[in-house]
């Protein structure tokens, strides 16, 4: 048994482990956890069919697609929880751009 994977598939893994901290770096700590997650479903939904769009082979499937939209999901919720919010990643990234206060000493 041989199984092998097109260079698409595992860049969308790739995409899908980074997909938590881009939606920290486009929201703000006092953005609602559901519109987060919302974010997060919308941009695995968009990468899974563009994986399965740009994999090519015999032909395009939604139903790939659908199946691998929900994988980028699943791991963009699992490296959240299991990497990028412990080590504060995740923090940073939601820092990101925000008005740090000034610290003047004159």
């Amino acid at each position: 048994m041989n199984v092998t994977l097109d260079t698409a598939y595992w860049l969308g893994l790739l995409v899908s482990v980074v997909l938590p901290v881009l939606v920290g770096l486009v929201t703000t700590r006092v953005t609602n956890g559901g519109a987060k997650a919302t974010l997060l479903l919308a941009l695995s939904t968009l990468n899974g069919f563009i994986v399965e769009y740009a994999a090519g082979g015999d032909g395009y499937s939604v139903g790939t697609a659908a199946v691998l939209s929900l994988v980028a999901f699943t791991t963009g919720v699992l490296m959240h929880f299991g990497l990028w919010k412990p080590t504060g990643v995740a923090g940073k990234a939601q820092d990101v751009g925000t008005k740090q206060p000034s610290v003047s000493g004159v």
